[in-house]
């Protein structure tokens, strides 16, 4: 599975992603820091990844139908500092292999995970 780590994420989420055996990519690292929402959602369908962000405006179905990608995590921490999405992250990583994630959204919360399937 491949991930693009959204320019809002820390580093650390990316190495978090690779240590559990996942490829990833960050929107910094490509260039595409402070691009439009529409930027990103084009490259990450061009690539097949796995959108993970903090950008809430990603959860919004009609704007981003979850079955034009590859999916979308959209992390909502409590307090948005690095621990905090650090924290959901890590309690996502075991679901990936349980859960299909193609053409869905995940709406990760700290006492719940909603799953969106088109």
């Amino acid at each position: 599975m491949k991930f693009k780590i959204d320019e809002n994420l820390p580093q650390a989420a990316a190495e978090l992603l690779q240590s559990g055996g996942f490829e990833t990519q960050t929107v910094r690292d490509e260039g595409l820091g402070g691009k439009p929402d529409e930027v990103i959602a084009a490259a990450v369908r061009a690539e097949d990844r796995v959108l993970v962000t903090l950008d809430r405006g990603f959860g919004d179905i009609r704007a981003y139908p979850p079955d034009t990608f590859s999916g979308i995590i959209v992390l909502r921490p409590r307090q948005r500092d690095r621990s905090s999405a650090l924290t959901l992250l890590r309690r996502l990583i075991p679901l990936l292999s349980k859960e299909p994630l193609a053409g869905a959204l995940w709406i990760v919360e700290p006492d719940r995970i909603r799953f969106h399937n088109s």
